[in-house]
């Protein structure tokens, strides 16, 4: 493994803003420099610089240059300091509940608005709003205290549209290695969270290693490595075995977990009529033990215990959809709905016991049926973030799912969803390799942005217009840097344009705007 990684991205540097009500904040954000806009006047040419933009930034400390990383080590303990000094042992949600605005709050503020005050941008996004939003239930700073690692986010309909990527070893397959470094290539694309779905050996040593090496917040599905405990028989579960995985979990810093709580005795036999039945794991395990004991869910039945053992550690809880539709068919059918009714009441124990929590959503749902399943969201889970995977819009298309899925993510993302679930080309044939992971980031970055877009997030345009402006300038530099991948970009041009060797990336391969036809060495602008 190489221990000392780093992230680099073209012609752009790592910068740090600071905090209004914590000074000593430093909020890392990437800025891309460009190149001046070259014009010919009356024979004169004349260069007119173009202002910096700056970027939302999710690789962490692997792109300062100025801090030297170390997987062996860890990154630095962000958050330890300021969790340190409260020393009240109270969740974020209950902070904001009683009006106080933390660190990780006015982290987020900042972050979410990049530099729109320097611009004149006028935004809603206050330290002061995103308190009223976490008190309020209708966002997440999913931020476990043994996780200082990781930098503060926020999940939330009021803010970006962010995007979450899933890794994991199986029995058969990838190293420990390999998932660290796929989690740090992760972050280097732009994926918000990361959960770890690992099932097979080296569970905890993988998660461990991800956990310390990872910028960004981690979440589980705490029912696979039970699972792995009773050795993969589901009837031998028991609340004892769950609780003690995901006390193990919360000791690691696990920032958020997929439960799947929703499912109750009473509605398993819903699915049952569906053309492709529970395709969903942690589900299928929890459906199949309730009907082997033909008992409500211990996952149902303790969850106020479950709740308990969250606000100990400050771990939101993901409501896990084990019964969402896995085709296009069972779309918006009875037992889909008929669990999302039920995270609506837990959602609320949950609020109750100062645990933030948000809303897994259905992955396989024609375009036509999309924004019912967003109304019926708000309505029954009342304004909890949701987080859905896709939704895929057609089932035929394997290997491009990546595609299918994107045309979902970005309508329901316009429409409030708050995160988006990545899937790949691969979804559905295989485990994710770093190309793979790659794909599935920045089309999943697509959609988020595109939603972010149709929502006039505040600053949401700059980095278009940016762009634009590069392209009609001819500034073909400035127009790779400023894409979400620069490296491809470059990549694709230089090939369709049938170049050798260097070329000048400013101008293009064969002219200026005097259609001089040069290198990048040559060139003078």
């Amino acid at each position: 493994m190489n221990d000392n990684i780093k992230i680099t991205y073209p012609s752009s540097e790592k910068v740090y803003m600071n905090g209004r009500i914590y000074p000593d904040l430093r909020v890392g954000m990437r800025r891309v420099s460009l190149t001046p806009t070259v014009t010919i006047e009356n024979g004169e040419k004349k260069m007119t610089e173009n202002a910096p933009v700056y970027v939302y930034d999710t690789s962490g400390p692997y792109s300062d240059p100025n801090i030297e990383t170390d997987l062996k080590r860890g990154l630095p303990k962000l958050r330890k300091p300021w969790t340190d000094a409260r020393k009240t042992g109270d969740t974020l949600m209950a902070l904001a509940k009683r009006g106080i605005i933390t660190q990780e709050m006015e982290y987020v503020a900042i972050r979410e608005n990049m530099n729109c005050a320097e611009l004149g941008i006028e935004t809603h996004i206050t330290p002061e709003f995103v308190r009223d939003e976490v008190a309020a239930g209708r966002a997440v700073i999913p931020a476990n205290i043994n996780h200082p690692e990781a930098e503060p986010m926020i999940i939330g309909t009021n803010f970006l549209v962010k995007i979450n990527t899933n890794i994991g070893n199986s029995h058969q397959n990838s190293s420990i290695e390999e998932e660290v470094e796929k989690a740090v290539w992760s972050c280097k694309w732009g994926g918000d969270t990361l959960m770890d779905l690992s099932t097979g050996t080296n569970i905890h040593e993988t998660r461990e290693w991800i956990l310390r090496n990872c910028p960004v917040p981690v979440g589980t599905v705490p029912m696979y490595q039970a699972f792995e405990k009773v050795n993969g028989k589901a009837e031998n579960l028991t609340w004892e075995i769950f609780r003690d995985t995901l006390i193990e979990q919360c000791e690691q810093g696990v920032d958020y977990f997929t439960i799947h709580c929703g499912i109750r005795l009473k509605n398993v036999h819903l699915s049952q009529g569906r053309l492709t039945g529970m395709v969903s794991r942690g589900g299928s395990i929890i459906s199949k033990w309730c009907m082997v004991h033909q008992e409500e869910s211990f996952l149902y039945a303790h969850f106020d215990d479950i709740c308990d053992i969250c606000a100990r550690y400050d771990v939101a809880i993901s409501l896990g959809d084990g019964l969402r539709p896995g085709s296009t068919h069972d779309a918006n059918d009875a037992a889909q709905f008929a669990e999302l009714d039920t995270m609506g009441e837990l959602v609320e124990r949950a609020w109750a016991k100062n645990v933030q929590a948000f809303i897994e959503g259905p992955g396989h749902v024609p375009m036509h049926k999309i924004r019912e399943n967003m109304d019926r969201q708000i309505e029954k889970c009342h304004g909890a973030p949701f987080y859905t995977l896709g939704p895929l819009v057609t089932d035929i298309a394997p290997g491009y799912d990546h595609i299918t899925s994107a045309i979902g993510a970005a309508m329901i993302g316009w429409y409030g969803t708050a995160m988006l679930c990545y899937v790949t080309p691969k979804e559905h044939l295989a485990l994710p390799d770093k190309d793979d992971v790659r794909t599935g980031v920045v089309t999943y970055k697509i959609a988020a942005h595109a939603a972010d877009l149709a929502k006039q997030h505040p600053g949401a345009t700059i980095r278009d217009n940016a762009l634009s402006k590069a392209r009609y300038d001819f500034r073909w530099k400035d127009q790779f840097n400023l894409a979400l991948d620069p490296e491809r970009a470059l990549e694709y041009y230089k090939t369709s344009n049938k170049t050798e060797g260097e070329f000048c990336t400013m101008c293009g391969p064969n002219f200026c705007a005097a259609r001089i036809s040069h290198s990048l060495k040559d060139c003078d602008r």
